[in-house]
């Protein structure tokens, strides 16, 4: 896992779970790794926008706005972007097919890397049983995932008053808890099954907030991570080499500055209804 570098210029850009609306998210991450990487072609694969969140208490902080103006910059300047609804923002599934702005909304793509090689990319949450089939203890494990992040929050406190580095307690409850470890494993294998059964070298994805790739099941499996604690990205070179980016994870505490006004058109365009 690599540090983003200083201006460098690749030919794909794969982000997914930035959380916009959860206050826990480091957005400043983002817009710096954005700032220094360009890309010819921008995916992101679902949860930008959580949904779920604004939905139960509202709340937009300014450099949201920021991020979505350089998105749209980056677009105007050519650069091609393609928006894959997730489970959080599954309000812009009613929107597939269409392009909004210059950004276009599709439930799954296939990516043809510059070696020919071909990869499914979609955000992942159609593969996870307990979002399909029992969203109410999907709503339950968001408001866990939640308060694991306030005590996070504590630890950290804590930890950089004693010059040590961040660490993530969800991060370690995957690693080490036997369920969440084999709920990892068994949602990587069922999304690799769908890439042989599409019959393509690999799958690109998001949602379980675990950055990884690998080749276990037969194609190479790239989860994005997140940017509410890994801070990871996966981008593809021109020579289509894959490589999973971490931001550095000494950061500086998120501004949390509430906006009472919905926002403008600029920020989420007023005809997409946040409703399940």
């Amino acid at each position: 896992m690599q540090p983003c570098a200083s201006n460098r210029r690749v030919r794909t850009l794969f982000i997914s779970d930035v959380h916009l609306g959860m206050r826990d998210m480091r957005i400043d991450a983002l817009i710096d790794c954005l700032t220094k990487i360009e890309a010819e072609t921008i995916y992101l694969v679902g949860d930008i926008v959580d949904g779920w969140r604004l939905r139960k208490s509202w709340y937009w902080a300014q450099s949201y706005n920021a991020l979505v103006q350089m998105l749209i910059e980056k677009s105007r300047a050519g650069t091609r972007i393609v928006y894959l609804p997730g489970n959080h923002d599954e309000f812009l599934r009613d929107h597939i097919g269409t392009v909004l702005g210059d950004v276009e909304v599709i439930d799954r793509a296939i990516h043809i890397g510059a070696d020919g090689k071909t990869y499914l990319v979609l955000h992942g949450d159609q593969f996870d049983v307990v979002v399909r089939h029992a969203r109410w203890l999907a709503h339950i494990g968001d408001w866990a995932y939640n308060a694991s992040l306030r005590a996070n929050g504590l630890i950290n406190w804590g930890r950089r008053r004693l010059g040590l580095p961040y660490w993530s307690l969800s991060g370690w409850a995957k690693r080490n808890v036997k369920n969440a470890a084999s709920y990892i494993g068994r949602f990587e294998e069922a999304l690799c099954h769908d890439a042989r059964q599409a019959g393509v070298d690999g799958v690109v994805c998001g949602h379980i907030h675990h950055a990884i790739i690998h080749d276990r099941f037969g194609v190479t499996y790239l989860n994005c991570g997140d940017w509410v604690e890994s801070c990871t990205a996966i981008v593809e070179d021109f020579n289509g080499r894959f490589e999973l980016l971490r931001w550095p994870s000494t950061l500086p505490a998120q501004p949390r500055r509430r906006i009472k006004r919905r926002p403008t058109p600029i920020d989420i365009p007023q005809q997409i209804s946040l409703r399940s």
